[in-house]
């Protein structure tokens, strides 16, 4: 990592502090991209490939069990609003809870802090699964797969809560690693647990009402409902509540914040 990008002069003002921060982000997102992809070949293209070829596959298997015949909704576009926000949080999460391990050495940089080695994992994780689903959109709408979006700014906003959601629960999962293994152990099976419980592969209003709330308290749920409300439009009933998902994205990001104080410290003393 290049020196200058480490050192801060004393006195330094606001402005110069966070053009310095920005060097650091910088910095370790370059590392990054060269320990996980290496300079040749796709190189930093598998970003983007990787959640497109699970996606790409998720759709093919619907596809060829049947379900587009079982529902009136096009089982592409259910896909890639269904597959794609698993990915933006779930990937998100499992790289952040990784990130402290793998990067502990850094930490003994002076400005680099585990906030910056947080953030770089989400810039990347939600850039990779944002062009991911931008590509495979626009894809199949020029193969007229599916229909353009009834609404861009619902997807995008939805896009953004499910964006959030996942920094937020990266940061808290990521920072308690910290205190204790158990959390990589549990994280994984819990994470696949998620998955059928999310809201990817079914639509709240086919829950029976006794079910529904209970769906409704996750709050990954509310985001992808708001995004297939975004391209669907009104031929789906949705249910979704973004104000409790950004309640819960607060505590999570505020509890995140509280537990990177001490992250370092307690790394140092593993």
């Amino acid at each position: 990592m290049p020196t200058d990008a480490v050192t801060v002069p004393a006195g330094t003002s606001l402005r110069r502090s966070l053009v310095i921060q920005g060097r650091v982000i910088h910095a370790l997102m370059m590392r990054e991209l060269i320990t996980r992809f290496g300079r040749h070949n796709l190189g930093v293209l598998w970003l983007v490939a990787e959640p497109m070829m699970f996606t790409i596959g998720v759709a093919t298997l619907w596809t060829a069990a049947g379900f587009h015949q079982t529902s009136s909704l096009p089982i592409v576009a259910f896909a890639i609003t269904g597959y794609s926000s698993v990915l933006m949080w779930r990937n998100t999460t499992s790289h952040c809870i990784a990130a402290l391990e793998q990067n502990r050495n850094l930490l003994y940089h002076r400005n680099v802090r585990v906030l910056d080695v947080m953030i770089t994992r989400v810039l990347l994780e939600a850039a990779g699964a944002t062009m991911s689903f931008a590509a495979l959109t626009l894809g199949a709408v020029a193969l007229g797969l599916i229909e353009p979006p009834e609404d861009p700014l619902k997807v995008i906003y939805g896009w953004l809560m499910l964006a959030w959601f996942g920094a937020s629960l990266g940061f808290t999962l990521g920072s308690a690693v910290a205190y204790g293994d158990i959390v990589d152990r549990l994280w994984h099976p819990v994470s696949y647990l998620l998955f059928p419980l999310s809201g990817a592969a079914y639509m709240v209003d086919w829950l029976p009402r006794a079910k529904r709330d209970l769906a409704l308290a996750l709050p990954m749920v509310h985001g992808v409902e708001y995004v297939r409300e975004g391209f669907f439009g009104g031929v789906v009933q949705t249910h979704h509540d973004l104000g409790y998902m950004a309640s819960i994205n607060l505590v999570l990001s505020l509890t995140g914040l509280v537990l990177m104080r001490r992250a370092a410290s307690r790394l140092e003393q593993r």
